[in-house]
């Protein structure tokens, strides 16, 4: 095994032991559900959005060490960010999940989560490490319906 897929593999443990900002906020004035069909993965993503900033951000939920570490690691990342900011990285992680190289230098836009670019060797785990980042992004467009992976 690699060197970055032993990295991989203790950053993905470490989010799903010790997940940071999973807990349900009661300020949040966006919410949105999420859910994978194919394995059963559940998440809520809470937001407190002021003036189109991300000024903070949890979830709770559950599923596999994949969609658990994603979702946690996707928190840390877009606390503090405007709206345009967080599209922008959805597309980028997204891009990288599965394996899109139109863009040869996405895991640099996406900064700390390239360490979830492992993933898209999994074509069966992208939805699992996806479902966190499409929930944020119905949460943000204020839709009601669930988010889904399909």
């Amino acid at each position: 095994m690699s060197e970055l897929d032993e990295l991989y593999q203790e950053v993905i443990l470490d989010h799903n032991k010790s997940p940071r900002n999973f807990r349900e906020m009661t300020h949040a004035n966006r919410k949105a559900e999420g859910y994978n069909p194919l394995c059963g993965d559940h998440v809520t993503v809470f937001v407190q959005l002021e003036n189109g900033v991300i000024k903070d951000i949890s979830f709770q939920g559950s599923g596999c060490a994949i969609s658990k570490a994603s979702a946690s690691m996707m928190t840390a990342e877009l606390k503090g960010k405007d709206e345009a900011g967080a599209q922008a990285l959805f597309n980028n992680v997204h891009k990288m999940l599965t394996g899109d190289a139109s863009d040869e230098h996405v895991t640099e836009k996406v900064g700390k989560l390239q360490i979830l670019a492992g993933v898209c060797k999994f074509p069966a785990r992208v939805k699992c490490a996806s479902l966190a980042w499409h929930t944020v992004r119905t949460a943000l467009k204020g839709e009601s319906q669930p988010a889904s992976t399909e």
